[in-house]
């Protein structure tokens, strides 16, 4: 691809992380006209990208030099710490007015204190975390929550535009908040839809007619329309791990115990996603926890 070196809109865009997400968002980004460099940790999950035009770097902090923007997608806030913050980290290589966009799920406490260190060294700072999974990224309408100060958002923009719809949700640490409200929406949602299809199932009804018979009413859901449809074909290729969902159910739950707020539901839905990795299935999409609940009744996972 050539880029318009004369764009104002162009931007060189560092991307960290080129796994099931980072990897489609790295291609849109180039599609989009920026210039764009990856790095990731195993490095065979680069090399497809080389043939988009896509530059790939040595090391993490390689693509921080020369970057207007340095894009996170990594697994956790450990692994992004241990990459970004200290004397040889990301942060430290990055221009002074560069704006590093962290758009991983990681810890509330784990954003602010990235963006306290990211200020130390005169670099912006958002945190952006994402919902929609592979689609989402592969098809540019990923849901984007920002947190962060609103000027950097705004200088950010060209990076949100081609991987779907934001919404600058608050200050530092925001956009995880909004995450974790997303995924505890999920999570629920994906237990209560596939008891809803066991109870269907087993009183004799077809679950995949009243699943029909649903969609378009007040239980309707994106839920029930594309994981009510991998529970019933047991389509379970990952789009979105159950591991990775589990990782999050714990996150939100640690900080409603650390807000001193009782979310019964959740803690629940919680204790499933952590039996459904127990288990073994923690590779499977997150539309598996219907094994789980088939497990607890007494059948075998199919």
């Amino acid at each position: 691809m050539t880029h318009d070196q004369d764009n104002p809109d162009t931007k060189t865009i560092g991307v960290i992380g080129t796994g099931l997400m980072g990897a489609p968002m790295a291609r849109r980004l180039t599609e989009a006209g920026h210039r764009v460099r990856a790095w990731n940790r195993t490095p065979d999950k680069t090399e497809t990208l080389r043939e988009h035009g896509i530059e790939i770097a040595h090391s993490a902090n390689d693509t921080a030099t020369g970057a207007d923007l340095v894009m996170v997608m990594l697994s956790s806030g450990p692994v992004c710490d241990d990459i970004l913050l200290g004397a040889d980290g990301v942060i430290a290589h990055m221009a002074p007015g560069a704006i590093l966009v962290v758009m991983s799920s990681i810890p509330v406490e784990t954003a602010r204190s990235q963006a306290q260190a990211a200020e130390a060294a005169g670099v912006g700072y958002l945190d952006a975390p994402v919902s929609g999974g592979e689609r989402g990224a592969i098809d540019g309408t990923l849901a984007i929550m920002v947190g962060g100060e609103a000027a950097t958002y705004t200088q950010a923009q060209a990076l949100f535009a081609p991987l779907g719809c934001d919404v600058h949700v608050g200050p530092a640490g925001s956009g995880q908040l909004a995450k974790l409200a997303n995924q505890t929406i999920v999570a629920n949602t994906i237990a209560t839809v596939a008891e809803a299809l066991l109870l269907a199932e087993r009183g004799g009804a077809n679950p995949a007619k009243v699943r029909e018979a649903l969609l378009g009413g007040f239980a309707d859901s994106t839920i029930l329309q594309v994981h009510g449809e991998r529970m019933l074909k047991e389509d379970f290729r990952p789009g979105g791990p159950a591991k990775w969902q589990w990782k999050d159910t714990q996150t939100a739950q640690a900080l409603a115990d650390e807000l001193s707020l009782e979310l019964p539901v959740s803690r629940l839905v919680d204790g499933l996603f952590g039996d459904l990795v127990a288990h073994g299935d923690g590779e499977l999409d997150h539309s598996a926890l219907i094994r789980e609940l088939r497990r607890r009744n007494g059948e075998s996972p199919r």
